[in-house]
């Protein structure tokens, strides 16, 4: 029977490592074909430019310039500069964002809430509204004379350039706070009961136990979205774009993913839209792994 037996291993062996490919493999192919592919190409295209040969007569041509994109790319201003309005995008997004979607959550998994199912879809009824639908809905919100709330408010510009960045944050967290503080409340849904009975029985009371229990507990909850946050922020484009020709607040380079359509679109220059898109990349994969590794040690 031991005999037997190790005739079979090679056979059941190989059986194991076809069933491990067989449910690993789609994923790596698709993987491979969304992800490593465009990256791959736009790497490719961020290392040639477009030349004019003679005295423009010839036509151009495309010839390579290895990191010249790149160099290029980041001694431009319009490129710098929208780094400038995504720090400030986020120094007013994130924490609006990650406090109002936890307060949100911990009021809903309180004894105090009524109607919680109908809070809970209500309050993520706006994160399945497309981007661009979004940003429509609010641009008319926004025009004076077609706005009740400008008229009400006296005039106020809110596609001036002063208060144009406030209003792509209000666009922003319309659209995901709901859907943060679903993550949140589900992660409170898991905290044992007996868990949250100590600290009663230990004298907390719902706000005691609220910051000092159950927001430790679901920890992980909040470094992932504040990871998904930053990672957005950094893609910042619908909202801006839909604003952008009514606005004289926002270019078409206002953010780092404009520059790289204006590039690519108004431009045609496909070499430095694909150096802006790789930078891009790769600062978005080093705050990645700065965020993981800060929430991994606290």
């Amino acid at each position: 029977m031991t005999a037997d037996t190790q005739a079979r291993a090679p056979g059941e062996d190989w059986r194991r490592r076809g069933a491990i490919l067989l449910f690993v493999g789609p994923f790596f192919a698709l993987f491979a074909a969304v992800i490593v592919a465009p990256l791959a190409y736009a790497v490719y295209l961020s290392l040639f430019s477009e030349k004019s040969s003679g005295l423009g007569f010839g036509g151009a041509e495309t010839v390579f310039v290895g990191l010249g994109n790149y160099l290029d790319t980041l001694a431009d201003r319009a490129f710098t500069d929208g780094f400038l309005i995504i720090l400030g995008y986020c120094l007013f997004y994130i924490p609006l964002m990650i406090g109002g979607a936890l307060g949100l959550a911990l009021l809903l998994d309180s004894g105090l809430a009524r109607a919680k199912k109908f809070f809970q879809l209500a309050l993520f009824m706006p994160h399945i509204v497309p981007g661009v639908i979004a940003g429509l809905i609010w641009l008319y919100l926004y025009l004076p004379g077609i706005s009740p709330i400008v008229d009400l408010l006296g005039g106020v510009n809110f596609l001036g350039g002063d208060q144009v960045l406030g209003s792509v944050v209000n666009i922003a967290l319309w659209e995901w706070v709901g859907y943060n503080m679903i993550i949140y409340f589900a992660a409170l849904q898991a905290i044992p009961a007996e868990v949250l009975e100590a600290a009663r029985m230990d004298g907390a009371g719902a706000i005691r136990t609220a910051l000092s229990v159950k927001v430790p507990l679901i920890r992980g909850a909040v470094i992932t979205t504040v990871l998904f946050t930053i990672i957005g922020s950094l893609q910042l484009f619908t909202e801006p774009m839909v604003l952008d020709n009514v606005s004289d607040g926002i270019v078409s380079t206002w953010t780092p993913n404009m520059y790289a359509y204006n590039e690519a679109f108004g431009n045609n220059d496909y070499g430095q839209a694909g150096a802006a898109s790789i930078i891009l990349a790769l600062l978005a994969a080093v705050l990645s792994y700065v965020v993981t590794r800060w929430g991994n040690r606290r």
